[in-house]
């Protein structure tokens, strides 16, 4: 078996997905656009071929990249853990006739209206949605659904470009905010009100495997734009419990739907006065170190298992399902370089056995927005038996520790 990983170097947590690989015995190559040196060096040493790309969104590039690195030893598996890298690393794979996620699933998982077309289809409940090429379709969908809305570029992830609006002078400045008037396509959707989390698994032909559920506190949206917050991402153990087999049986329908086969998937979800709802999914891994909280919580190495999956299509790991962990991101009191922190020893002293680990960049470290996700400045990830203790704990932290900038 011959995979090749691409872009192992960046962001940082790629490299665990490589040393996942290589556990597996099989024969491991690269494509990237740094250098073999950015990676450790028992990581470099242990890879079959190395080829460095301008780009590794370039699909020729990829495919020549692909081609060269088969003429030593058949290419079996090319994956990509990164969502902008996704629809790439499929498209060369369907050109090169190698098995994996196919060019119409990854491109479902990456368009919003057709993603949510399909899942309609399927008959199962999301937003009302649909694609805009100018402000007059957007007022047009904004008539027949009603505010509040939501557009957002059409391939996005995460909160990025999001926007919502709530009356039609707010729907034109985000149109003109996105570029429809220039001809930009984007998304425009029904608002979901309620509570908002994650469905994450590894799926093995089409069946999930292992599977994990997080929520959301506050909501991404509000949490992205609001200083003062300091918004959490906690897993629950619970999963197997009544009160999470609709969210699980609503995860398995759209990975049939959308045809996902072998492949790690991030579901979003909402649930509110209107039921549970699909949000959007991709067919790759969550980010901001979420595996590494699912593994913590399950004593289990995630990234071993996404590898067996890919080089075996099975997995020899199970969830314990021992602990809920979570992390909370706290952010600087304002933009600027950081100055101090104040109340962290407090945390250590009483919760030290819980903590996980911390990031505190040190004083003189430029902040950055309160845009830029949860790992973007300071944060602390934790576990512990109880899903209520655990966020009980994380709501001290947030009202303990403070993030002095300057």
């Amino acid at each position: 078996m011959h995979v090749v990983l691409v872009e192992p170097a960046f962001p940082k947590n790629q490299r665990e997905f490589l040393r996942g690989l290589l556990s597996t015995g099989a024969r491991v190559s690269a494509i990237s656009e740094r250098p073999a040196e950015a990676l450790p060096s028992e990581l470099r040493e242990g890879l079959f071929q190395f080829e460095r790309v301008r780009s590794v969104v370039d699909e020729h590039a990829m495919a020549e990249a692909v081609k060269r690195l088969s003429m030593r030893a058949r290419v079996d598996r090319l994956e990509a853990t990164v969502e902008a890298h996704v629809m790439a690393a499929a498209n060369v794979r369907e050109q090169l006739k190698i098995y994996g996620t196919t060019s119409r699933t990854a491109w479902l998982c990456r368009d919003k209206p057709a993603m949510k077309e399909a899942v309609r289809k399927a008959g199962l409940p999301c937003a009302a949605s649909a694609r805009v090429t100018s402000i007059a379709d957007a007022e047009a969908f904004a008539k027949s659904t009603g505010y509040p809305l939501i557009l957002k570029p059409l391939d996005g992830a995460g909160a990025s470009g999001t926007t919502k609006v709530t009356n039609d002078a707010e729907l034109r400045a985000a149109c003109e905010t996105l570029r429809v008037p220039s001809g930009r396509t984007v998304a425009i959707e029904e608002f979901l009100e309620g509570h908002e989390g994650f469905y994450d698994t590894l799926s093995v032909c089409g069946k999930p495997v292992l599977d994990f559920a997080c929520h959301y506190y506050p909501n991404v949206l509000e949490a992205m734009r609001t200083r003062w917050i300091s918004p959490q991402i906690v897993c629950s153990n619970r999963i197997e419990t009544d009160s999470y087999q609709e969210l699980r049986q609503l995860g398995q329908k759209v990975i049939e739907a959308l045809g996902i086969w072998t492949s790690p998937t991030h579901m979003e979800w909402f649930a509110g006065g209107k039921g549970l709802k699909f949000s959007e999914i991709g067919c790759r891994p969550p980010g901001v170190g979420v595996w590494d909280l699912y593994s913590a919580a399950n004593d289990i190495d995630l990234y071993a298992a996404w590898a067996h999956a890919i080089v075996h299509e099975k997995v020899p790991f199970k969830t314990s399902r021992k602990y809920s962990a979570g992390m909370i991101a706290l952010r600087p009191d304002r933009d600027g370089v950081i100055a101090h922190y104040e109340g962290f020893d407090q945390i250590q002293k009483r919760f030290g056995e819980w903590i996980l680990d911390s990031h505190l960049p040190p004083p003189g470290t430029p902040t950055q927005g309160v845009e830029g996700g949860y790992m973007a400045n300071a944060y602390v990830r934790m576990r512990h038996p109880d899903y209520d203790t655990l966020r009980s704990m994380l709501n001290t932290v947030g009202e303990t520790v403070k993030v002095r900038a300057r």
